[in-house]
């Protein structure tokens, strides 16, 4: 049945305007972007199909191009929607450091680093360059690989540091294993970076590790 011909209270974008967009379910949110269904199938009913073929709304996202226009009822277009919705999410998150101290809203802080790190395949090693406020000035990707005193050079660090003017810096980074858990090599190039950075006067504030569900804190660890 088309979804034209639902009670009005049923199809998922009067909800949404009725409602507001938390009362959707995945299924209903990824209906109202892909706008219209396939022959035969509609718009929700496509996408509890997609989501059951992926196995959930996270891997659909991440799911790269070859793999999405493998999949009836996506293409190119389709992809690129998804793609830009995704990226909107991570520049939302982006914009609240930007207006207020990242430290006095470590939630925001967090939820900005899962979005940009969480579901990369590789190990990202990043920078949050802050302002005498502690505000975001800019958010870099400086290294990619494993992270340890071999490719993470501090000299670099130190460089987009004062290229920023920055007054401060949280540094992050991925473990695409999932586990936030700080190793010994974590804790090394975090000392390395806080005496090189120290020198010229820019404080370390926390370095977060990103795993699958959580980001550990050295600072909360006691670690920093």
């Amino acid at each position: 049945m088309s979804i034209s011909q639902w009670p009005r209270a049923e199809r998922p974008r009067e909800k949404l305007l009725e409602r507001g967009a938390h009362v959707l379910s995945d299924s209903e949110l990824l209906a109202v972007l892909l706008g219209s269904g396939v022959s035969g199938t509609n718009a929700v009913e496509l996408a509890r199909t997609l989501l059951g073929e992926f196995g959930s709304l996270r891997e659909l996202l991440r799911a790269n191009l070859e793999v999405c226009i493998g999949q009836r009822g996506l293409g190119p277009a389709r992809y690129a929607l998804l793609q830009a919705s995704l990226e909107l999410a991570r520049r939302h998150y982006r914009e609240t450091l930007r207006l207020g101290p990242a430290l006095v809203a470590p939630e925001a802080t967090r939820a900005f680093l899962t979005a940009q790190l969480r579901d990369k395949p590789y190990e990202v090693f990043c920078c949050l360059h802050l302002d005498n406020r502690h505000r975001l000035i800019a958010f870099e990707e400086l290294f990619r690989g494993t992270i340890d005193g071999a490719s993470v050079h501090p000299r670099e660090v130190v460089r987009q540091a004062l290229a920023h003017n920055a007054a401060a810096v949280i540094l992050a980074h991925n473990h695409p294993s999932g586990v936030a858990e700080a190793s010994q090599a974590d804790e090394l190039i975090t000392q390395r970076l806080k005496e090189a950075l120290a020198l010229i006067d820019i404080r370390v504030l926390d370095h977060l590790i990103v795993g699958d569900s959580r980001c550990l804190s050295f600072a909360e660890q006691g670690l920093l």
